[in-house]
């Protein structure tokens, strides 16, 4: 009486509360930057994170964009020109053309074939005649990637250079490409529709709709107090993050759905908020304090945005927690149930005739749902990730179409840096420079490699006779490119940088590790994003399961302990493995790579089945203790748990499709994985558990007497038996679990 005391004195003054509260959360939400910089997806701390750590302290973050010109070799003053308008763009260092680098080797005395030789391929291609402008970024423009990309877009339409006559290429462009796709305005409109399509499918199941739009109202400051708090906490957005706002929806209107349905179910009681609140806080807390355990352990991985997220997602967890079951009840309270508007008995029947069925024929069902599992679960140990942000564009993209164009008719994007440590022994500039072309010969040797590129690149084959005119050119060439381009500290640390082919079979990793057998030398050391990024999909892999293995088992001791009972906790996990091994293993089965999206998923869906399991099993220990029947008690709880499980999962379920219309690849990714994965959950939970715990054996006379006084005083708690299901208990089943008359 005292909860519904409260909520009957402050109901409005909660809503009204949220109601005030959402703009300024909204505000907040909307000041969360994005930052999809594809070095947070490299290891923290590792030894390659290490390397390339002191690559850049050495040499530069050396952030590029390749503009390349189409017939631009026939119009190098075009070329020359547009380099001029780029570079006096304030984050722009620098920018290099092929007449720039032609004028500096000749000045070097290097021949002519020779210059175009070592420009080929680079930032010219003579067969398609294709010139380049190599744009280095300053400190300025690497902050500011997207303005950078656009001004530069802006020098080329002045120059009236657009459509197929010119292609933007480099990291700077993809990233700013993947902050404008994955960004919240850009991705609104599509969770708009999912709100709309959760809108309409929350009324055709509550029938009203002030309390429809209060449902959904109080998810959408849900999501918004989530991504406010993430702000306040100092993180940042990325295409990982945007799956958060899907969580929080999902999350938030499972709870609610499942306390509108416990005060639907005690509508005869004397107070029916009272006592739904009594059965629904033990399962809503124990999911959430097992989804948040799920999801924190995400945080022990080494890549940034899974670190994020598995704070992120934590958070999410408790306000979800606190909006479904803390103000929800606020909503009926204003808003109270009218009992003529509940659904039919015919539909209450035909939900009870398929847990009948379900029930009746357990052993069947168990076993082919089993198998089932067991199949496609084979599917998991032929996952394989990827990651590339390519990939994540979308393919008929102008900025994927650039990249590709790029890598065919001009250079290639992905390099390998070898950097060369000569010490503090004072060795001669020239033997340094054979030193370097002859570990480029070695690099040249192997077919990946396309390209390369080191001071020595700027010198004669042969230095000149003449002391003099040696010493000139050495004189020369450090005034001309001095520290952080191919040489550091002094030259102690010498630069080489090897261009990968895009066409190569072999990843970036096998290229990594053979380059270093051929090299063989202690004092080269060979880094790059690129095969970093290939190095570490296998730590994200291992990483990722050794977390989410770590949440299942932690999860499965807390089942244990809230229901006292090891088998009962040991079979309450077997269908929460259901919608991983179904889903992950069917793209396993297909060699469907996964990326970092894509495993988050898994956690996620871990919570979503754990919810379930707890409404569920939380009603059958009640049931169980009353009927002592475990068919009896499990088609009981399937008929009090079953329709809000369902009915959650359709809506948020229906609703997620709407983000696989999203062209950007991760959106519609997730929209297709988290539709699979609350489909799956259901198998699990509205099928495969009530079915095994039907196979439950019956208890002996004497286990049965030791359970009386739990009985009797369960069967004087109204909670445990909803005035429907006693009306549909009348002549359903008897003991036996056979069907009478």
């Amino acid at each position: 009486m005292m909860i519904s005391s409260f909520y009957k004195k402050y109901s409005r003054q909660l809503i009204w509360g949220v109601f005030c509260t959402l703009p300024i959360l909204t505000f907040l939400a909307e000041l969360l930057p994005s930052n999809n910089d594809i070095e947070t997806w490299l290891p923290k701390d590792s030894d390659v994170r290490i390397v390339y750590d002191r690559f850049k302290a050495e040499f530069g973050a050396e952030e590029v964009v390749l503009v390349a010109v189409q017939g631009g070799l026939d119009q190098p003053s075009l070329v020359e020109a547009t380099a001029g308008r780029i570079e006096s763009l304030p984050t722009v260092r620098q920018c290099w053309t092929p007449e720039r680098l032609k004028s500096i080797l000749h000045e070097f005395k290097v021949e002519p074939a020779e210059i175009d030789k070592r420009l080929n391929g680079l930032l010219m291609n003579s067969e398609k005649n294709v010139a380049g402008i190599l744009v280095l970024l300053s400190d300025t423009g690497i902050k500011n990637r997207a303005g950078t990309v656009q001004g530069i877009r802006e020098k080329l339409e002045y120059n009236q250079l657009t459509g197929n006559e010119v292609q933007l290429a480099g990291a700077p462009v993809v990233i700013a490409e993947l902050d404008r796709l994955g960004s919240q305005k850009n991705n609104k409109k599509f969770f708009i529709i999912t709100l709309l399509i959760s809108l309409c499918l929350l009324y055709y199941s509550f029938r009203e709709w002030k309390k429809t739009l209060a449902t959904l109202g109080l998810t959408i400051w849900a999501i918004n107090l989530t991504t406010a708090l993430i702000y306040l906490g100092g993180g940042e957005m990325n295409f990982i993050l945007g799956a958060l706002s899907v969580m929080v929806l999902v999350f938030t209107l499972a709870i609610s759905i499942h306390v509108h349905h416990y005060v639907a179910s005690c509508i005869n009681e004397p107070d029916p908020l009272s006592a739904a609140l009594k059965i629904a806080w033990k399962p809503c807390v124990l999911a959430t304090l097992t989804t948040t355990i799920g999801l924190f352990s995400l945080t022990v991985s080494e890549i940034g945005p899974v670190i994020q997220f598995g704070y992120a997602a934590s958070v999410g967890t408790f306000v979800s927690l606190i909006t479904g079951l803390g103000l929800t009840p606020a909503v009926l309270t204003l808003w109270p149930i009218d009992p003529e508007k509940l659904h039919s008995g015919k539909q209450r029947w035909d939900f009870q005739r398929c847990a009948n069925w379900l029930i009746d024929h357990s052993g069947r069902v168990s076993i082919a749902t089993i198998v089932l599992v067991m199949i496609t679960g084979v599917g998991l140990f032929s996952l394989r990730t990827k990651i590339d942000p390519l990939d994540f564009l979308p393919v008929e993209g102008r900025v994927i179409q650039d990249v590709r164009a790029v890598q065919d008719n001009l250079t290639e994007l992905d390099s390998i840096e070898a950097i060369v440590d000569f010490g503090d022994e004072e060795i001669p500039f020239i033997n340094k420079v054979e030193r370097i072309r002859k570990l480029e010969a070695i690099i040249q040797q192997h077919p990946a490699v396309r390209h390369t590129m080191s001071l020595a690149s700027f010198f004669p084959k042969q230095f000149p006779e003449s002391p003099f005119e040696t010493a000139r050119l050495l004189s020369h060439a450090q005034s001309a490119h001095g520290d952080n381009d191919f040489t550091s500290d002094g030259e102690r640390l010498w630069r080489i940088s090897a261009r990968i082919s895009s066409d190569a079979d072999l990843p970036q990793d096998q290229v990594y590790d053979e380059l270093t057998v051929m090299i063989d030398d202690p004092n080269v050391i060979l880094t790059g994003v690129a095969p970093l990024l290939r190095r570490a999909q296998n730590q994200i892999f291992t990483g990722f399961w050794e977390s989410f293995s770590m949440a299942f088992v932690i999860i499965t001791v807390v089942m244990i302990v809230s229901l006292r009972s090891i088998k009962a906790g040991l079979v309450a996990m077997v269908p929460n493995l259901t919608p991983i091994c179904i889903v992950f293993g069917i793209l396993g089965w297909y060699q469907i790579p996964i990326d970092i999206g894509i495993m988050m998923t898994a956690s996620i869906a871990l919570g979503i089945a754990v919810d379930g399991t707890f409404h569920f099993l939380v009603r059958y220990q009640s049931q169980y203790r009353l009927t002592r029947n475990s068919a009896q008690a499990s088609r009981n709880s399937l008929l009090m748990t079953g329709e809000p499980i369902f009915t959650a999962a359709v809506i948020t379920g229906t609703g997620m499709l709407a983000l696989t219309l999203s062209n950007f690849v991760p959106t519609a990714r997730f929209g297709y994985m988290m539709t699979s994965l609350l489909v799956a959950a259901l198998v699990g939970d509205l099928v495969l558990l009530p079915c095994l715990l039907a196979l439950r054996p019956e208890k002996t006379e004497g286990q049965n007497a030791a359970d009386q006084a739990d009985s009797e005083q369960s069967a004087q708690d109204p909670q445990h038996a909803p005035h429907f299901l006693k009306q549909q208990q009348r002549g359903t089943k008897d003991q036996s679990g056979k069907a009478v008359a």
